[in-house]
């Protein structure tokens, strides 16, 4: 039986420079995955791919089963929620800007007002609904993004780095979301963040990334406990593995 989703080979170059070596790793439906490295190491690069935003120069990704090679961009995307680390917001209310993607998609007026107030609930921003998204503070905005990123119920949740410099509110609050988006909806989850706490705190399974190649990918408990490598190992304690 395939696997929820899947890489295969998965390789990316910008210009002579190797971003993703052969990347193979298999994701199940209701993950919480968190993928950690120090910067530069392909994360973000990582999770463009499967959403879409860009190809690999090799090797395959599959989604329940059926290649990106067969499907159209659009169509992947349309079944994808991606937050990214800087949030981009349209000069509209809060509620308009978390109702949009509902809008895109048809969903009626009365069904799409209690889906958005159920969201804006769950992140603590039903008392801005009718502000301008352009006046909120970094973390309000962030957690409209993810809000937007919810609402639809998608099949897969992409986060970029989606608490960095964000306080520590804010930062429960998001984390506090994708824990209950992922334990109700069984939403499958993956994460990409620096902050290796927040990894323990909320992933299922963690994946280690360094200079391009998947160095561990576990159980968290495990990762955490008891690595198999030593680069993993002397990245949990804090140490530099460039």
């Amino acid at each position: 039986m395939a696997s929820y989703l899947e890489l295969n080979g998965v390789s990316k170059k910008y210009g002579d420079k190797a971003i993703l070596r052969d990347l193979n790793a298999a994701f199940d439906e209701g993950d919480l995955v968190a993928i950690v490295g120090p910067s530069g190491v392909g994360k973000t690069t990582l999770l463009r791919i499967i959403d879409r935003l860009e190809e690999p120069d090799s090797g395959e990704v599959s989604f329940r089963g059926e290649p990106y090679s067969r499907l159209s961009a659009k169509a992947v995307r349309k079944r994808i929620g991606m937050v990214f680390q800087n949030p981009v917001l349209f000069n509209a209310s809060v509620f308009n800007n978390v109702a949009y993607s509902l809008r895109f998609r048809g969903v009626a007026s009365e069904e799409l007002k209690k889906r958005v107030l159920s969201m804006l609930r769950m992140l603590k921003l039903d008392s801005l609904s009718e502000r301008s998204a352009l006046t909120l503070s970094g973390g309000e905005a962030q957690r409209v993004s993810l809000a937007r990123a919810m609402v639809y119920t998608p099949e897969l949740l992409l986060l970029d780095e989606p608490t960095a410099n964000l306080d520590p509110h804010n930062v429960s609050i998001i984390e506090d979301a994708l824990m209950a988006c992922n334990r109700e909806n069984r939403t499958t989850t993956i994460i990409v963040t620096h902050n290796i706490f927040q990894a323990k705190r909320i992933a299922k399974k963690v994946a280690f990334l360094l200079d391009g190649e998947l160095i561990e990918y576990s159980a968290a408990e495990e990762f955490f406990s008891s690595p198999k490598d030593p680069r993993t190992a002397s990245f949990i304690k804090g140490d530099m593995v460039y």
